[in-house]
């Protein structure tokens, strides 16, 4: 920038800090294209580097009349629009990655109902082939939702009983799937 250029702006900023609202159009109009190209550097997108240079022509309104040196207001108002655009871009990089985890997130519960529906559907073609003391205790505990103790009343059996037939019942659950898996395998 030339001498003549640094001169003028000085003397708007210090027009400006006197008092004087013209020399803030002024200025304005004589630096809001060039900030916006150094916004549009870093966001690499107008309507991004226009919302930028905005906000950076608030902090300068805010602060210009605590600008010290006069000289300085081209660097410090390249300054100012350089912190925002990197600030907004990081906020951007951020929340573009907090949105890739809820979508990685959304298709793993996807996933995942899925694989339950299969393992339901697997262990409901299981049980009929259960002993029936261990087809009731299934029935009682998961479906009807009865308690153990409640479950040991119904069926007139004790407590440890009614654990052993519970526990026998997903081992065979679980062995005769995991069966099935490796029978896929090979």
């Amino acid at each position: 920038m030339s001498d003549s250029n640094k001169i003028l702006d000085s003397l708007l900023v210090i027009s400006y800090q006197s008092g004087d609202k013209k020399a803030l159009e002024l200025l304005v109009k004589r630096w809001n294209k060039r900030l916006c190209l150094q916004a549009y550097r870093y966001t690499k997108d107008w309507d991004s580097a226009k919302d930028v240079v905005q906000d950076t022509w608030h902090t300068i309104i805010k602060k210009l009349i605590l600008l010290r040196d006069a000289n300085s207001f081209g660097s410090w108002a390249m300054t100012i629009t350089s912190r925002k655009a990197l600030d907004l871009v990081k906020k951007t990089a951020k929340t573009k990655k907090i949105e890739e985890v809820r979508l990685l997130e959304n298709a793993k519960t996807e996933v995942s109902t899925e694989d339950k529906e299969k393992q339901i559907s697997q262990i409901l073609k299981i049980i009929p082939e259960l002993p029936f003391e261990q087809r009731m205790v299934l029935k009682l505990f998961y479906l009807e939702e009865y308690s153990l103790n409640e479950i040991s009343q119904i069926t007139n059996v004790s407590l440890g009983t009614v654990k052993t037939r519970l526990f026998r019942a997903r081992e065979k659950i679980k062995s005769i799937i995991k069966k099935g898996k490796d029978e896929k395998r090979t």
